[in-house]
C-alpha cells in the first residue's frame, strides 16, 4: 500500500488539474453517506472526537478519511486535528493507499472554491483578497490565480505580521501580492474576496462589495460561525457546495435562513447544480455572488484519486 505524504500530495496535485477534474466528479456524483461522528473519552479536560467520512464510486474506488480532534494537545504543542484518508479499490476492496488527510483537505477545499469562482467570478477577475492567515490562506491564493486573471493580490489578517508572512511565501509569482491593515479598503477594491477564518462575528460588511464583486466563504464550518453579515446575504445571488451540509452546517447559511433573512428556495444552487449546468452562475455583470463551502467526500476522494494516479505515473517513469 503506498503512502502519500503531505509534501507529495502538493507536488502532485496540481491546481488546474485538480479543479478539472472536482468539475468531472460533480457532474457524475459519488455515494457519499452522512459523516460519522463520536465522542473519545480521554484522561484529559476534554473529550476527543472521531469523525469517518466515507464516499465511494461503484466498482471504481472507496475512499474513507479519519480525523481525530483532540482540544488538549494544544497545551502539548500538538495539532488538534490529525487524520489520514485511506483509499481502496472499489472491485476488491484493497488498500491502494494511506494519504496525509489534513493536507489532502487543504487542497481540495481551495480547489472546490476556485471550481465555483469559474463560473461565479466575473470571468475578468484581476484583484483577489485573501482574508485569513492561516494554512488555506496560500492554497487560496494558488488556485484562485490558476483560474483567473488575478494581477494583484492582497492579504489581510488580524495580525499583520502574519499577514505578510503568508505574502513572502510565493516567490517570483505572475502577480502582486502584499498584506494590508485595511479591510474595509481591501474589500471595496476587490473583485473576489476569500475568507478562511474562524471568525464567529462578521468580518464582511454587505454595503463594502462592489457591484460584480464574488465572495467566496471558506471559514465558518459551524451554525456558531459566520464570515459575512445578513446584508451581504440580502445583497448576493447565493451559491452553496451541497445543499445538505451548508444548511446545517455553515453559520453562514443557518442563521440567515433562522433568521427568515434567507430561505431555501433563495439559494439559487450548488455545485452539482453549477457542473451539469442545471442553474446559471453569474446571470449579468455587476451582480454580486457569494459561494458558502463546508466541505463534502465527493472532494475527498476525487483529490485522493487524483494524488493517487499522478504519484504511480511519477514512480513508473522514475
Amino acid at each position: 500500500m503506498r503512502s502519500v505524504t503531505g509534501a507529495e500530495l502538493k507536488s502532485v496535485l496540481h491546481f488546474r488539474m485538480l479543479i478539472e477534474r472536482m468539475r468531472q466528479t460533480f457532474r457524475a456524483g459519488v455515494e457519499a453517506p452522512p459523516r460519522h461522528q463520536h465522542k473519545v473519552e480521554t484522561y484529559g479536560q476534554s473529550d476527543a472526537t472521531l469523525l469517518l467520512t466515507p464516499a465511494w464510486q461503484v466498482n471504481h474506488a472507496i475512499g474513507v478519511k479519519i480525523v481525530t480532534v483532540f482540544p488538549d494537545n494544544r497545551a502539548k504543542d500538538l495539532p488538534a486535528v490529525q487524520g489520514a484518508y485511506l483509499l481502496m479499490d472499489g472491485k476488491t476492496g484493497i488498500p491502494q493507499a494511506i494519504l496525509d488527510a489534513n493536507a489532502l483537505t487543504r487542497r481540495r477545499t481551495a480547489a472546490a472554491s476556485a471550481l465555483a469562482a469559474s463560473y461565479l467570478a466575473q470571468p475578468d477577475s484581476s484583484r483577489l483578497l485573501v482574508v485569513g492567515t492561516g494554512a488555506l490562506a496560500p492554497e487560496l491564493i494558488e488556485a484562485h490565480t490558476t483560474m483567473l486573471p488575478i494581477k494583484h493580490v492582497l492579504v489581510w489578517g488580524r495580525s499583520l505580521d502574519k499577514a505578510k508572512k503568508v505574502a513572502s511565501r510565493f516567490h517570483r509569482p505572475k502577480f502582486r501580492i502584499e498584506a494590508t491593515d485595511d479591510l474595509e479598503g481591501a474589500v471595496r477594491g476587490a473583485h473576489l474576496i476569500s475568507c478562511a477564518t474562524p471568525a464567529t462575528e462578521p468580518l464582511i460588511r454587505g454595503d463594502w462589495l462592489q457591484p460584480g464583486a464574488h465572495l467566496d466563504l471558506v471559514g465558518g464550518v459551524t451554525p456558531e460561525m459566520r464570515e459575512a453579515d445578513d446584508d451581504t446575504i440580502r445583497r448576493s445571488r447565493v451559491f452553496v457546495d451541497t445543499r445538505d451540509g451548508a444548511c446545517t452546517e455553515a453559520g453562514d447559511i443557518v442563521q440567515p435562513l433562522k433568521a427568515g433573512i434567507l430561505t431555501e428556495d433563495d439559494i439559487a444552487g450548488d455545485l452539482y447544480d453549477l457542473t451539469r449546468g442545471q442553474r446559471a452562475g453569474r446571470r449579468f455583470y455587476d451582480q454580486i455572488t457569494l459561494f458558502k463551502s463546508v466541505g463534502t467526500a465527493l472532494e475527498d476522494l476525487c483529490a485522493a484519486q487524483l494524488a493517487v494516479e499522478m504519484v504511480v505515473h511519477n514512480d513508473t517513469i522514475r
